[in-house]
């Protein structure tokens, strides 16, 4: 019997040229997803900020599509989702796109070096982008970092 954290399935990863129209496609896909997975999400009481809902078809393009699918899905995303319904607030904007293109990054990163889909692999690439992505978070508020999250919290739960 194997334990959850080790477990592991195989599946066909793929890393998608720029120049391949699958790469844009895919990406849009995503990008839909993630426009329409957040939507439902908040008609949960705290079901965006409790399951942050936009990274998720970034984590699956980037790890199953490669980091170029993952990233047009990463940028594309957040900044989609404010044009239409202004969620992410554009002050916390900067924040989310580059946690997002660290999500896509890693989760491409250890795709490519697992070759497979582990549950370990996919606990770093979250344990990852979390950690350096606050720590960008914490740079780009500087001192005033726990009024900056607390206004990002404070966001979520609207």
């Amino acid at each position: 019997m194997h334990n959850i954290i080790q477990m592991e399935t195989s599946a066909k990863l793929y890393s998608l040229p720029f120049g391949n129209v699958k790469t844009y496609l895919f990406a849009l896909l995503f990008v839909a997803g993630n426009i329409a997975l957040p939507q439902l999400c908040h008609l949960v009481p705290a079901g965006g900020p409790t399951l942050l809902p936009i990274y998720f078809f970034t984590l699956i393009a980037a790890y199953k599509y490669g980091f170029k699918v993952g990233l047009l899905t990463a940028l594309l995303s957040p900044v989609i989702n404010h044009l239409l319904f202004a969620m992410p607030a554009a002050a916390v904007l900067p924040a989310i796109l580059i946690k997002s293109g660290l999500l896509a990054g890693t989760a491409a990163l250890a795709a490519r070096y697992a070759k497979n889909i582990s549950l370990l692999a996919l606990l770093g690439v979250i344990l990852s982008y979390q950690i350096i992505g606050t720590a960008f978070e914490w740079a780009l508020c500087g001192n005033s970092f726990w009024q900056c999250k607390i206004s990002v919290w404070a966001f979520r739960a609207c």
